[in-house]
């Protein structure tokens, strides 16, 4: 059964159909978008599969294709390309049609201060707990470049980012094991917090968020290169 692939179909049939919207014209940002997209996937990639060979998670084959790259499944390697995309449609279409649409920026950089504390807090206090430790202190880097220069991406983005939540929620769910007999995608909670929502771990609302982050502020930096050369 390819419940993941399906998933992924899903995800991306719609933010592809749309992208060539007259308003959007979202397809001009491909020159910026996959480049980020690539780049920042490599690394993500790095630590899934170090990760999963730690036996943090792991992938239940009754969902997944036998096309199998260095235990990742071929639909996790599209994971790190779907996803974004269709983030990233969403966070810039919420962008283009609703401009007003962000926070202050004083108050964006009190907030990212006061997250960047609290998270370092929990990673302090729960550094026996390899998932935890390892993405929290993703999104804490995440945050910190978010700062440099004007921080106008994450001004906008920590509003967008609660509408990517409804998406999110909904096909995390279903890979967690929300809906089905078994998960898509197992972890190991000795690894985690164990605070779940629906049956997804608390971690994974700071993978997703640091992944779309990281995304773009390289697509903003790209932008500002070629508009400088």
């Amino acid at each position: 059964m390819w419940l993941y692939s399906a998933l992924l179909l899903f995800s991306i049939l719609v933010p592809v159909a749309l992208s060539f919207d007259k308003k959007l014209q979202f397809y001009k940002q491909w020159k910026y978008l996959f480049p980020s997209i690539f780049i920042i996937a490599f690394f993500y990639i790095l630590c899934d599969i170090y990760f999963t060979k730690l036996g943090v998670w792991g992938f239940n084959p009754r969902y997944h294709s036998t096309i199998i790259l260095f235990n990742l499944p071929i639909e996790e390697w599209l994971f790190f390309i779907v996803i974004p995309y269709a983030s990233i449609f969403l966070h810039e279409s919420l962008v283009v049609y609703f401009p007003g649409f962000k926070l202050n920026h004083r108050i964006s950089r009190a907030l990212s201060i006061a997250i960047i504390v609290f998270l370092s807090t929990v990673v302090l206090l729960n550094y026996d707990k390899v998932y935890t430790v390892y993405i929290l202190s993703v999104v804490i880097l995440a945050l910190i470049l978010s700062q440099l220069g004007k921080a106008e991406v994450i001004q906008s983005f920590y509003l967008t980012f609660l509408v990517i939540l409804i998406p999110f929620i909904t096909v995390n769910a279903i890979l967690t094991g929300s809906f089905i007999e078994e998960e898509v995608v197992w972890y190991n909670h000795s690894e985690n917090l164990g605070i779940r929502f629906l049956t997804i771990p608390v971690e994974d609302f700071g993978y997703a968020f640091s992944l779309i982050l990281f995304n773009l502020l390289l697509i903003d930096k790209l932008k500002n290169r070629i508009l400088i050369s």
